[in-house]
């Protein structure tokens, strides 16, 4: 992480707790979520950076969608998954002029860039630790548009899109989320002018809000090697491309797909209870007994109380009786997701 932008925000009045940061209680930071536009430093998002002439071909080969070619003005979710085909990392991929960066949870970031390195072997790449010189800054809401554009920020019109602005890249994820990657040098000021332009600074748990209402999962240490592309809904937010060639875990990948073989989806969903459960807490139904049916991915308190969730479960258990932590443990309610499940 970079000290500089830490030291800042600090200053700004942000409470950092390793790689979690919050400027209010986060039930505030979510109504602010629910009734504006925030700005969060998306300081719980470490960075890849691969460079060299065989970049693109040297992650094609190892990641689950198309890298070869990927546009320049496009980015991608795609995942680096364990042999047997189970998900290590959840990746946001984009293009630099000259090299590609990865997104991933900032706390398998380091054993993740080991792990990759391992494959350079004779291939013309270079992995580095992109942290130090590179920060990420969020804008969710409904006047994200507006906000970044005063800021003087280029929001592309399409999704998963970037467009560049001096140093600054801008990549939608959505209608109303996009993320913002520049120098760290540069951080503060955009960070200033977002603020300026009507946002509301906002820590990791209303960014992980808006990620949960907007399906996109993140893997972290909890849940690494629980789940296969599809139990995440990855193909579907176009994680996943099936006509490229091998890679790790390709075979079961494929598998899943084509012989109907999946039996667990991710869900949206809410419950009540005293405390936080932590990602990778089981969850239980009367089919199954004692034994989990499934677990949390990514969990936040909910602004009106309570908790929201992305959680993967058995899918003949989907809006049944399903329950948080033990047999007995709170029940879950379900709500929408912004996509259709196949």
């Amino acid at each position: 992480m970079n000290p500089t932008w830490t030291e800042y925000l600090t200053e700004q009045g942000a409470s950092l707790d390793g790689a979690d940061i919050r400027f209010a209680a986060p039930d505030t930071e979510a109504r602010s979520l629910a009734s504006g536009t925030v700005v969060v430093p998306l300081v719980h998002l470490g960075l890849i950076r691969s460079r060299g002439d065989d970049s693109a071909s040297f992650l094609h080969n190892l990641l689950s969608n198309e890298v070869k070619n990927l546009a320049p003005d496009l980015a991608q979710w795609t995942s680096f998954n364990s042999p047997k085909g189970r998900m290590l990392a959840s990746i946001l991929l984009w293009r630099e002029s000259d090299a590609h960066v990865l997104a991933v949870s900032a706390d398998i970031q380091p054993a993740l860039l080991k792990k990759l390195s391992m494959y350079v072997l004779r291939s013309k790449v270079k992995l580095t630790d992109a942290d130090a010189d590179t920060v990420l800054i969020g804008v969710s809401g409904a006047g994200a548009d507006r906000v970044l554009t005063a800021a003087g920020l280029a929001l592309p019109a399409a999704r998963m899109a970037q467009t560049v602005a001096g140093e600054a890249r801008c990549i939608r994820v959505d209608d109303n989320n996009a993320i913002v990657a520049l120098p760290g040098a540069e951080a503060p000021r955009v960070f200033d002018a977002l603020v300026a332009a009507g946002a509301v600074k906002a820590g990791t748990a209303t960014w992980e809000l808006a990620m949960i209402r907007a399906g996109v999962p993140l893997i972290t240490t909890a849940t690494q090697e629980e789940f296969v592309a599809q139990m995440i809904n990855y193909e579907v937010i176009g994680g996943v491309n099936f006509q490229k060639g091998c890679y790790p875990g390709q075979e079961i990948v494929a598998r899943t797909q084509y012989l109907g073989k999946l039996k667990k989806r991710m869900y949206r969903v809410h419950f009540t209870g005293d405390a936080l459960p932590a990602a990778g807490a089981d969850l239980y139904t009367a089919e199954f007994g004692e034994q989990s049916a499934g677990k949390l991915v990514n969990v936040v308190p909910a602004p009106d109380g309570g908790f929201e969730a992305l959680a993967v479960m058995q899918m003949s258990s989907a809006d049944g009786d399903v329950r948080v932590g033990s047999p007995a443990g709170p029940r879950l309610s379900f709500l929408d997701l912004p996509y259709a499940l196949p």
